[in-house]
């Protein structure tokens, strides 16, 4: 079954993050299987909440297993470091079905 890590974070500088921590990201996320669905800035929360303005990230994997062997990797940790003072996040991840486009 597909699973989709959900990151919500702030973004305290988005030049920096933009510049080092997402393009390493993006290169390990592909490398170890994953895709993006979604990311977009400036999130507006309707209930709950996590800060303002919140960026969110979507990415499927094959499996849970997939994105748990993505996010605890000494590749990403490496790269979890480009971040640190950057943002402040949220991350879970959750199996689901495939998502087919334009079947919803």
């Amino acid at each position: 079954m597909a699973a989709y890590m959900i990151v919500t974070a702030v973004i305290r500088d988005r030049e920096a993050f933009v510049s080092g921590y997402a393009p390493a990201a993006a290169q390990l996320i592909k490398q170890f299987g994953g895709e993006y669905l979604l990311r977009g800035p400036g999130g507006e929360w309707l209930e709950g909440g996590f800060g303002e303005g919140p960026s969110v990230v979507v990415s499927k994997w094959p499996d849970r297993e997939a994105a748990k062997r993505f996010w605890d990797s000494p590749e990403y940790a490496e790269v979890k470091e480009l971040r640190e003072g950057l943002a402040d996040v949220q991350v879970m991840v959750v199996d689901g079905p495939d998502l087919i486009p334009g079947s919803g």
